[in-house]
């Protein structure tokens, strides 16, 4: 099983870097497998991100608690995806987010410590990384600028359109939060379609 999760991993390091077989038995002693059951912390606010995390399989949250004491979702991962505060993993400082499981999930950690001396002995997993990360900028932004200036329908066609397995495995609530509307406005949104 640890072979089959690492392999899954490889296969997206490749897609963007040369590894080499023996960068390759680097990468695996590095990761680490767990597994966390639903509704299970990962990470808890003001707690330090220690690791950044490989979903193999599952499905992940990030939210923060709003002054309202609203749940407001940051992301939502599933499969062959990254998770981590990276802003608390890059500083080392406390975060401000919690990472909730929604499904039981295997994920690869890989330590702050541990992810710093590979890039630094793999120089091809450098540019993954720097592509991974700017891909995840861009995202950012163009959820920031739709939030800002897109509707909440066009908002949720656009996700259904990129993801549609994600409406069969995340509840609706956390759907809307993630769009940034309330579940009474997504549903009038799905009744529409």
């Amino acid at each position: 099983m640890i072979m089959k999760e690492h392999n899954k991993m490889m296969y997206y390091f490749r897609k963007w870097a040369t590894i080499t077989e023996e960068d390759e038995a680097r990468i695996r002693s590095a990761f680490e497998p767990i597994s966390i059951k639903k509704k299970k912390d990962l990470l808890v606010k003001d707690q330090v991100c220690e690791y950044n995390y490989f979903i193999v399989k599952g499905c992940m949250r990030t939210f923060f608690i709003d002054k309202k004491g609203n749940e407001q979702i940051f992301q939502i991962r599933m499969d062959n995806n990254w998770i981590a505060d990276l802003e608390s993993f890059f500083s080392q400082k406390p975060s401000k987010y919690n990472i909730e499981a929604l499904e039981n999930s295997s994920l690869l950690r890989i330590s702050y410590k541990n992810f710093e001396h590979l890039l630094a002995d793999i120089p091809a997993l450098e540019k993954y990384f720097r592509v991974l990360f700017q891909k995840a900028y861009v995202n950012t932004l163009n959820r920031l600028t739709a939030t800002m200036w897109e509707s909440a329908m066009d908002r949720y066609n656009e996700m259904l359109k990129e993801n549609p397995e994600i409406f069969q495995r995340v509840p609706l609530i956390y759907i809307a939060s993630f769009l940034g509307i309330t579940p009474e406005s997504l549903s009038r949104i799905r009744k529409q379609i």
